[in-house]
């Protein structure tokens, strides 16, 4: 085992306690709105007839929905808000994990969706981020570090789920830095 592996052996506790809960919570600050969705699939040419033709969407989905694709979107801040509050970091607890475990390089492995209700214009979305899993340290071909599981469950106004997403990330040092 080399220094850099020996250094990092043990998880810092206050993060091993942390393993299984909820870090963050947050709501969109906004109802989702079908001039969002129309804006967001012309900007990209989506003409599928749920998002522009209510009547298309009934017959098919029961309603209007947005896209699957959009599901961070509802949670972007606007870049100014009168309430001063600024902008989070999506996926917060991968660079919460980066500061934390002085690991200051870090790429995303792995992501994987899961999508329950359709999300609907008029809904108010919730979004809960956990760790699921913080490996032991590992060397790869760009250093050594730990792989992370950030768990997020979005749910609507009713607790239903509307997504489930599992991230995987890698935090590391560069080879050579810190030998």
């Amino acid at each position: 085992m080399s220094g850099e592996e020996s250094r990092m052996e043990e998880l810092p506790p206050e993060i091993a306690a942390r393993v299984g809960q909820v870090w963050y919570t947050e709501e969109t600050t906004f109802e989702i709105q079908s001039g969002h969705i129309q804006t967001s699939c012309a900007s990209v040419e989506n003409g599928n007839p749920i998002y522009w033709d209510e009547k298309a969407a009934e017959r098919i989905t029961g309603g209007p929905t947005a896209p699957l694709s959009m599901i961070s979107v509802w949670f972007r801040r606007h870049q100014w808000a009168p309430d001063g509050v600024s902008e989070q970091m999506p996926y917060q607890i991968h660079f919460d994990l980066k500061r934390e475990l002085d690991l200051p390089e870090a790429i995303m492995t792995h992501n994987e969706l899961v999508f329950g209700v359709p999300v609907r214009p008029g809904d108010r979305l919730t979004a809960r981020q956990s760790l699921a899993s913080v490996s032991d340290p590992k060397r790869t071909k760009l250093g050594v570090g730990r792989f992370w599981v950030i768990e997020q469950e979005y749910t609507n106004q009713r607790g239903e789920q509307v997504c489930f997403e599992s991230i995987t990330g890698y935090g590391y040092r560069r080879h050579g830095d810190d030998d």
